[in-house]
């Protein structure tokens, strides 16, 4: 008869539990994020800049842009899942 005494307070006590203050880690939650999104950010206000890029000419980046979108239209062929390593040599 004693045991069906202490479940109600236990449940009680549990459930006041959960109301107790918010600790310090729910207070910053979501403050990590926020940092690394901001640190992940090199320039922020580098859009505003409308300067040209200069360090490329036309002919080499027409040349690279052509060899990229080519990429695309016949891309090199992939060996099978299981046979990565085999019968490679150094």
């Amino acid at each position: 008869m004693q045991h069906s005494f202490y479940f109600p307070v236990l449940l009680a006590a549990l459930a006041a539990s959960g109301c107790a203050a918010t600790s310090n880690l729910d207070r910053q939650f979501g403050h990590s994020v926020e940092q690394l999104r901001a640190r992940q950010v090199l320039a922020p206000q580098a859009g505003a800049n409308r300067d040209p890029v200069a360090g490329i000419d036309g002919k080499a980046a027409q040349a690279a842009h052509a060899a990229y979108q080519k990429s695309f239209a016949a891309p090199a062929p992939q060996g099978a899942a299981l046979t990565i390593g085999v019968g490679a040599r150094p």
